[in-house]
């Protein structure tokens, strides 16, 4: 009589072909994620911006007062920082120079070294009862660390107080980023 046993498992040459397609499948996927989440914190961030002047404009047009936004060096600041460019450590809304309205936190406070400056020096962002910008045209642009075009953002306001952001390389409001 033969008696035949049964052996499960799996050979070595299935174990080395599953390992190779998963250590292919990985770098594959590796760089794509840091590309998504790298495009998605600097996207939040500039928006977290955008967000902010857009609510400084309405303010200054509901209130009929002043309403200005600018950078500040410390997370506890209740004035403009003088004649700073970087934005990176934060910024606050300002009504009529006073009151704080809304505050960001630096953006070290999120585990981020993204760099945003204010390419045309626009200390602070006024914004008059009419919705108009009074400090001028405002250009801020966005890095991270790497400097990588791909991840580099810019947001821009007209004098009339429109808003919009693009990525490097395109225009907006007749302004290259």
């Amino acid at each position: 009589m033969n008696s035949r046993h049964k052996h499960s498992g799996v050979t070595m040459i299935e174990l080395l072909t599953v390992m190779s397609i998963a250590t292919i499948l990985m770098l594959i996927a590796v760089p794509s994620y840091r590309y998504v989440t790298t495009s998605n914190r600097v996207a939040g961030e500039i928006n977290g911006l955008l967000g902010d002047l857009q609510y400084a404009r309405y303010e200054a047009i509901k209130e009929g007062l002043s309403v200005q936004i600018c950078p500040t060096t410390a997370s506890t600041d209740t004035a403009c920082a003088a004649t700073a460019t970087n934005w990176s450590g934060g910024w606050i809304v300002l009504s009529n120079a006073s009151a704080v309205l809304r505050r960001q936190l630096p953006f070290s406070s999120f585990n981020s070294s993204d760099v945003l400056t204010a390419s045309t020096g626009a200390t602070p962002v006024a914004f008059n009862r009419e919705g108009f910008v009074s400090s001028g045209a405002a250009k801020f642009l966005l890095q991270d660390p790497t400097s990588n075009s791909a991840f580099t953002r810019c947001l821009m306001v007209n004098v009339a107080g429109a808003l919009g952001t693009t990525t490097s390389g395109n225009s907006l409001y007749s302004v290259t980023c």
